[in-house]
């Protein structure tokens, strides 16, 4: 009878959310106090995936979900991407009967780094995607090392891992694990040779500190790796990226399935090649995972495109506090042979912490901009004194930088007659402030 009550009240609690377009947490919330091991009590699908990491989770669900789907599964995942214990809860108990067994043949979880091991202590996934490990929200995640140890403990005996190959500290997840998949990129026509960043974590070994060697660097930290002092090294991908042609937004995957793009950027390409490697290991043959995904578009809203008066532009979310999202953004604007102005809106530090923390600036590679092809770069918001005074140290001609108090400012001056291209880089608390202005 508690289990039924407590499905009831949150079934009864999300109409209520959806009416007013409330979050998904809460119903969650309230059904663990009501019955705290409620998730134990409920009858699962045999096949339970979860997905974690730094960046690329909700991208990442959200391809599998439509992989998925389209080739005939009936998949339960939270769409919303609440990803902490409440919003599982919900998601779960939603998809559940009156009696508690949930209707679908896969539930899929995006969860969140840090609040893994509460979620899994109940769900026991039987595949775990880990993408990623990155320096992240300072001021809620610290160090990645501390997120990976975290993680650690959401890890239980009998789960397939499905692991990132090129990133080192994802790869230590594997040695106390026997059931390890591996995904991960060959070296690729736009690898460097040199490390191309501000900081660089992947420098020394996470076993013995020792240095360690790059045969090739996708971007950041991320590459082909081995260390100078021990065995540690990174391990050959069972599903890889063979070829990647950005210019054209066409990769290939294991030599033979072609894959466009909508975001031509290699960071996507791991994200694809997560949700490709899990469709596989579920059953789903692998011409198939490829014509689903093809010019597959995410829905998470994280690329825009607009236009202003007569000029077209490109809006870019970045993961505030996050280096290697901004990084990325960067790296797309900056490939744009034609020419382009990049407008940067900092006008909010964080989502959920009332901080004015702008160090993580400091970590971001503008020095990326510093190409003939960006032809000016405008820096707006409340925090554009902070981002004048880092774009400084950049080696960017003063003459190519403006600096403007708001963002309906920005939007003015590039309300122009130039035929460049916008690009817009900001996060999810921002982008709105810009995109009310414009056109989509």
């Amino acid at each position: 009878m508690k289990k039924f009550i407590t499905i009831i009240v949150c079934k009864i609690l999300r109409w209520i959310g959806k009416i007013l377009g409330k979050g998904s947490s809460l119903p969650g919330k309230i059904a663990l106090k009501i019955c705290p091991d409620i998730l134990e009590r409920v009858t699962l699908p045999p096949y339970i995936i979860a997905v974690t990491g730094s960046n690329g989770k909700t991208s990442t669900v959200e391809m599998i979900a439509h992989i998925l789907t389209e080739n005939g599964k009936k998949v339960a995942w939270n769409k919303e991407g609440s990803n902490q214990i409440e919003g599982v809860t919900t998601l779960v108990l939603n998809s559940a009967t009156l009696g508690g067994k949930v209707k679908a043949d896969i539930l899929l979880i995006e969860s969140d780094e840090r609040f893994a091991r509460y979620t899994f202590r109940y769900i026991k996934p039987t595949h775990y995607v880990i993408t990623n490990l990155y320096r992240d929200q300072l001021t809620r995640n610290g160090h990645p090392n501390w997120v990976y140890e975290a993680l650690k403990d959401s890890i239980y005996p009998g789960v397939q891992l499905i692991l990132n190959a090129d990133d080192p500290l994802v790869s230590c997840f594997a040695e106390e694990n026997q059931k390890v998949i591996w995904f991960g990129a060959e070296r690729l026509e736009q690898d460097t040779e040199e490390f191309c960043g501000i900081y660089h974590d992947g420098k020394y070994c996470p076993h013995c500190k020792s240095l360690m060697e790059y045969r090739c660097f996708h971007y950041d930290h991320i590459g082909h790796y081995s260390c100078t002092g021990c065995d540690f090294k990174r391990q050959e991908a069972e599903y890889k990226i063979t070829k990647a042609d950005l210019r054209e937004g066409v990769i290939t995957v294991n030599s033979e399935h072609e894959i466009h793009l909508q975001l031509k950027s290699l960071y996507n390409i791991y994200n694809i090649l997560a949700a490709f490697t899990v469709a596989s290991l579920v059953g789903i043959k692998e011409e198939k995972i490829a014509k689903s995904i093809n010019g597959f578009v995410a829905k998470n809203g994280r690329v825009v495109t607009f236009t202003l008066g007569n000029r077209k532009g490109t809006l870019l979310t970045s993961k505030h506090e996050n280096s290697i999202s901004y990084n990325q953004s960067i790296r797309i604007a900056a490939a744009c042979e034609e020419g382009c102005e990049v407008l940067i809106i900092v006008d909010a530090v964080s989502r959920k912490y009332f901080t004015s923390d702008v160090s993580w600036l400091w970590d971001i590679y503008f020095e990326g901009l510093n190409r003939e092809n960006i032809k000016s770069v405008l820096l707006a918001g409340t925090y554009c004194n902070d981002l004048a005074v880092r774009f400084s140290f950049t080696g960017i001609p003063e003459e190519k930088l403006q600096v403007l108090e708001t963002v309906e400012q920005a939007v003015e001056v590039l309300n122009n007659d130039k035929k460049e291209e916008i690009y817009v880089i900001t996060c999810f608390s921002d982008k709105d402030k810009f995109l009310q202005r414009v056109v989509r």
